[in-house]
């Protein structure tokens, strides 16, 4: 009978807040620092987005292709991330703030450019690991709390370290400066391609003397 009685305590709440939404009674953190904590998310996002669409645009050169495309896979995976973050904010009964003069001053990460590919990859790792480290903050920040805001800043954090590692790669098969594809073996450590002129001279030398 208790239990019945509560269940109509609840419905009774929940048509006399019909106009909050998602928001209920039980919610356990702050709403409003809540959504500040999530727009900041959202500022950080819509930043890396242009950023990326930025640099899509702009690498030129004869090893940028693959970057391009890189480049244009994660902006729209961080415009898929901002859409999800404004739509937490909204079932909050925030507003999603896309003020540019208020996103720039909001986001974790700088709109910073670059002037050549490696630059580029350099700006977008260190927005990535910025965004990985403040995300995981937020994720504690939810906790058991808001279970439905920390799962779904967990799924954008597990793509923002993809994205982290991706770059890496990159970067690291780039001369910083120049261009120019990095040596990423040593010769001692690619047997075949490294003795090959030696095991040729070796077996010239062993048909010379008739082995």
């Amino acid at each position: 009978m208790g239990f019945i009685n509560n269940v109509e305590e609840i419905r009774a709440r929940a048509r006399k807040k019909i106009e909050d939404g998602a928001m209920t009674q039980d919610y356990q953190l702050d709403p409003q620092e809540a959504i500040s904590i999530l727009n900041e998310a959202l500022a950080t996002e819509i930043v890396c987005v242009l950023r990326y669409r930025f640099h899509y645009f702009m690498a030129t050169g004869i090893h940028s292709a693959a970057v391009k495309q890189e480049f244009l896979q994660h902006s729209i995976e961080e415009q898929g991330h901002a859409d999800q973050i404004a739509e937490r904010i909204k079932q909050l009964g925030g507003k999603p703030e896309m003020n540019p003069a208020v996103v720039a001053q909001r986001s974790h990460s700088d709109y910073a450019e670059g002037t050549t590919l490696s630059e580029m990859l350099k700006e977008d790792l260190v927005a990535e690991r910025i965004a990985i480290e403040t995300y995981r903050e937020i994720i504690h920040y939810f906790g058991e709390k808001d279970p439905t805001s920390r799962r779904m800043m967990e799924g954008i954090l597990a793509v923002e370290e993809e994205h982290a590692d991706e770059l890496a790669d990159l970067l690291f098969a780039m001369e910083p400066g120049d261009e120019k594809p990095r040596q990423l073996y040593f010769k001692d450590e690619v047997p075949i391609a490294a003795n090959a002129e030696s095991v040729a001279k070796a077996a010239a030398g062993q048909k010379k003397n008739g082995n």
